[in-house]
């Protein structure tokens, strides 16, 4: 006879209760994590305002029903929309990730945590432009950060030692997770219904990792994490409107997240929850390339001015015998692909299309993934002469908490015996090792983003805020904002 199942409702699964505890109760004292939460935000938003050349990205965006306007709503930077917070979470969460631009964590799981400013930015612009509508005090962009910082650690301690790609789920379910636990917060929601609102986040089921993939990759994966911030906000909304959670949503037998998603196993945690992830956040700076490629672009750009002149042409392409990509295990199970690529999307996650890139330009911006620079014909020919190669040293080192680097070399070899240099780079410019390179270009790339939408003295006012720590934490939100809306 089979037992009878218990009906008691058990505690909350630990996993659960861990979360609640660090966004309810975890002060954060770390200058370095606030500094880099001011830079993150930059970065972020500028991505938002160049996705906003791309109208494959602004044809979703806005209103589901055409010319609503939300009194006291989130607005959406760069646009005149002014929307509901699930709806200004999608919104600004798309726009942030459409160009596989903003910042990036690589562990076990890989993923973007800046993707979770959507559902923060959206919800503290509403409940900023509700409490000053009801004569209170405005949050101000030191809540942002704050909840910025917290996100960016659920999502990357989570990752650390979990991978969810390897059981074909895609990492914006860290998304889910870490945005509806902050926005809970932000909200004002006790431990409990933190607890209440992540649980439903994990019982949701998750995303496929489908459309990152060939021979379906597609535009989804520019939408899939504003899809999940806005998710996010969702359930906690309803949660603060007494919904109730689920206690055992990972643990319980059968119908647990861990035996459906996990094949049965619980999560392990490298570390406690703290303020490490944004301390250690990747940006991407250079160009706008999937981040486990990063270095390799690099050495490409590198090689450009020494070996351009002899793979200028199909003629002189044809004389290479191979182009030898030495890198990691991540980079060749994600973005080692062969064969035709059918959109940006497929081309953005392909090293060798991003190297030949590299190689023939000198340079790879978003523009770089149309049809009409894929249609050259060298592009293609160059890929046909690159393999992938693992270094196991390269492997390691991608793993290894004090480094994390994310390594890669390109070398090219000629028919005549005759090679050029091996160029290997084994931290990219948006790393920690070298934030002291990095942050003075990250700056001028939101510069340059700013000037896509703003004239000059908008430019400026915005940058001069943004430069502040101080008087950036010191602005309400939805003043902040209203700073980067357009008529």
């Amino acid at each position: 006879m089979s037992a009878h199942i218990s009906n008691i409702r058990p505690e909350p699964d630990q996993v659960l209760v861990d979360i609640a505890n660090y966004v309810h109760d975890y002060v954060i004292n770390s200058f370095e994590a606030y500094d880099t939460a001011r830079n993150c935000l930059m970065d972020t938003l500028g991505c938002g305002l160049e996705a906003l050349e791309y109208p494959a990205c602004t044809k979703l965006l806005g209103p589901i029903v055409p010319g609503t306007t939300v009194p006291n709503g989130s607005k959406v930077p760069g646009t005149s929309y002014q929307l509901d917070p699930v709806l200004g979470a999608f919104n600004i969460g798309a726009m942030i990730r459409w160009l596989d631009f903003n910042d990036t964590w690589l562990a076990a799981e890989w993923g973007h945590p800046s993707d979770n400013l959507g559902g923060i930015l959206a919800t503290a612009d509403w409940l900023s432009r509700t409490r000053v509508a009801e004569g209170k005090a405005p949050l101000t962009m030191r809540d942002v950060l704050t909840a910025m910082i917290k996100a960016h650690e659920i999502q990357g301690v989570l990752a650390l030692e979990n991978s969810f790609n390897r059981v074909g789920l895609d990492h914006v379910v860290l998304v889910k997770i870490a945005s509806t636990a902050v926005v809970a917060g932000m909200l004002g929601a006790s431990k409990s219904q933190i607890i209440d609102a992540v649980s439903n986040a994990w019982v949701d089921g998750q995303s496929l990792r489908t459309y990152r993939h060939s021979p379906n990759t597609g535009s989804r994966k520019s939408w899939a994490a504003g899809d999940a911030t806005s998710r996010a906000v969702r359930l906690a909304l309803m949660v603060m409107k007494g919904e109730m959670g689920y206690p055992s949503a990972l643990t319980a037998k059968t119908w647990g997240f861990y035996d459906v998603l996990f094949k049965g196993k619980p999560f392990t945690f490298q570390r406690p929850y703290g303020a490490y992830v944004m301390e250690h956040v990747l940006f991407k700076i250079s160009f706008p390339a999937e981040f486990h490629a990063q270095t390799a672009v690099e050495c490409a750009m590198q090689l450009y001015p020494k070996v351009n002149s002899r793979i200028d042409s199909l003629d002189k392409i044809a004389q290479i015998d191979r182009i030898v990509l030495t890198t990691h295990e991540s980079a060749i199970r994600i973005i080692d692909k062969t064969g035709p690529l059918n959109n940006p999307a497929d081309r953005d996650h392909c090293i060798q299309y991003m190297t030949a890139i590299g190689l023939l330009k000198g340079s790879l911006t978003a523009a770089d993934y149309e049809d009409a620079v894929a249609a050259d014909p060298r592009v293609d020919a160059l890929r046909a002469k690159m393999v992938c190669v693992e270094k196991a040293e390269y492997s390691r080192d991608y793993h290894d908490p004090e480094k994390r680097s994310i390594a890669n070399a390109v070398q090219i070899f000629f028919k005549d015996g005759t090679s050029s240099d091996n160029i290997a780079v084994e931290y990219p410019i948006g790393h920690r090792r070298r934030r002291a390179e990095g942050i003075p270009e990250l700056v001028k790339k939101f510069q340059v983003n700013l000037a896509r939408r703003f004239d000059a003295a908008q430019q400026a006012r915005i940058l001069a805020l943004c430069s502040d720590q101080q008087q950036l934490e010191s602005t309400p939100v939805h003043q902040f904002v209203d700073l980067f809306v357009t008529a």
